[in-house]
C-alpha cells in the first residue's frame, strides 16, 4: 500500500509539489497539472525537464489524473471525444517513459436535455468508453474510471452497468469518497437523494483497484441542481471516509491512497496576510499528515 496525492494543490510549479511530497516523505505524485499544463500538453523540452526533476528528487508519478472523457465533455460529440482520445495517445508514450501504469478516466457528461439510462445515449457512452480502453489494453495501461460528474458516478448501479458493458482486464475502477457527497443518487424517479458514499463503496467494493479520498458535507438544492460542497479534512465530513478506509484495511486492500484535498480556498481568509499560495501548500502538506493518523487510527503500520 502507499500514499500519493493530486500534488497540484500544493503548487502549480512541478518544484513546489516535489517539494511537499519529500515533506510528507511520500515517493508518489498523482500528476494532474504541472506548471499549469499536462503530461498530454507539456512541450517535449518541458518534459524532458519534468523527468529530470523527478529523476533527481527520487519522485514518480503513479497515475496520469486525465481529463480523458471528464464531465466537461458530452459523448454526442466527435470533437469532445476526440479529444479525449488526442489527450489518450499524446500521454501513453511519456506515461511509458516515466513507468507510469495507470491513467485517471471517466464516462463523459450527462446532458440534461437527455435521460441518462437513454439506452441510445448508454449506447453511445459504452462504446466510446470501450475504444479508449482498448487503447489502453493494447498498451499495458490501465484506465482507472473515477465516479465522478459523469455517466458511472450517477450512482452504484450506472458504475456497475458500466462494468458490465466494458469488458477489459485494462478497465478498473478508482473510488473517491468524496464525490458522493454532492451528487445525486439517479436511482428511480426525481427527486433525488444525494448519494451515500458508503452505499456506492459497498456496492463496487470488488472492483477497486485505486482509492482517492476527497471529503465534505453538502445539502440538497431546492431546485435539484447540484449542490456546493464545503470541503474539509478527511474524515470530518460526510464521505464516510474512516469506514470506507477500515473496511478496506480489514478486506486486504493494498493499492494506493491518493489525497485530493480541495480545502486550501476553504482555510484561506481573503483578509489574511497568509497568501493563498502558501495556504495551498501547508494544508496539503497537512491534510497528508492528518489522512496518516486516520490510517493509523484504522491500524495501518505505516
Amino acid at each position: 500500500m502507499f500514499l500519493t496525492g493530486f500534488a497540484d494543490e500544493a503548487g502549480w510549479e512541478l518544484s513546489t509539489q516535489i517539494k511537499a511530497t519529500r515533506e510528507l516523505n511520500w515517493k508518489y505524485i498523482e500528476s494532474r497539472g504541472i506548471n499549469k499544463k499536462t503530461l498530454a500538453t507539456l512541450t517535449d523540452e518541458e518534459f524532458e525537464t519534468v523527468c529530470q526533476q523527478l529523476a533527481e528528487a527520487g519522485i514518480e508519478i503513479n497515475c496520469y489524473g486525465s481529463a480523458v472523457a471528464n464531465w466537461g465533455k458530452d459523448p454526442r460529440k466527435d470533437e469532445d471525444f476526440q479529444k479525449s482520445k488526442e489527450e489518450l495517445l499524446a500521454a501513453i508514450p511519456r506515461m511509458h517513459k516515466l513507468g507510469i501504469k495507470m491513467i485517471r478516466g471517466m464516462s463523459f457528461a450527462t446532458p440534461e436535455d437527455v435521460a441518462p439510462d437513454s439506452p441510445e445515449l448508454e449506447k453511445v457512452i459504452f462504446a466510446k468508453v470501450n475504444e479508449l480502453v482498448k487503447i489502453c489494453e493494447n498498451e499495458g495501461i490501465i484506465y482507472g474510471h473515477e465516479n465522478c460528474m459523469n455517466y458511472g458516478g450517477l450512482s452504484h448501479l450506472h458504475t456497475l452497468k458500466l462494468l458490465d458493458n466494458v469488458k477489459s482486464p485494462a478497465f478498473k475502477l478508482i473510488y473517491d469518497t468524496g464525490n458522493p457527497v454532492f451528487n445525486y443518487r439517479r436511482i428511480g424517479q426525481a427527486p433525488y437523494a444525494l448519494q451515500s458514499s458508503w452505499e456506492f463503496y459497498k456496492n463496487v467494493r470488488e472492483f477497486i483497484t485505486y482509492v482517492h479520498i476527497k471529503d465534505g458535507t453538502a445539502l440538497p438544492s431546492a431546485d435539484g441542481k447540484r449542490p456546493p460542497c464545503q470541503f474539509c479534512y478527511a474524515g470530518d465530513g460526510s464521505g464516510d471516509v474512516r469506514a470506507i478506509v477500515l473496511d478496506l484495511l480489514k478486506t486486504g486492500y493494498d493499492g494506493g491512497f491518493s489525497i485530493e484535498p480541495h480545502v486550501a480556498t476553504v482555510f484561506h481568509d481573503k483578509e489574511s496576510d497568509t497568501s493563498l499560495e502558501e495556504v495551498q501548500y501547508s494544508s496539503y502538506v497537512e491534510y497528508g499528515r492528518r489522512f496518516e493518523k486516520l490510517l493509523r487510527d484504522c491500524g495501518w503500520n505505516c
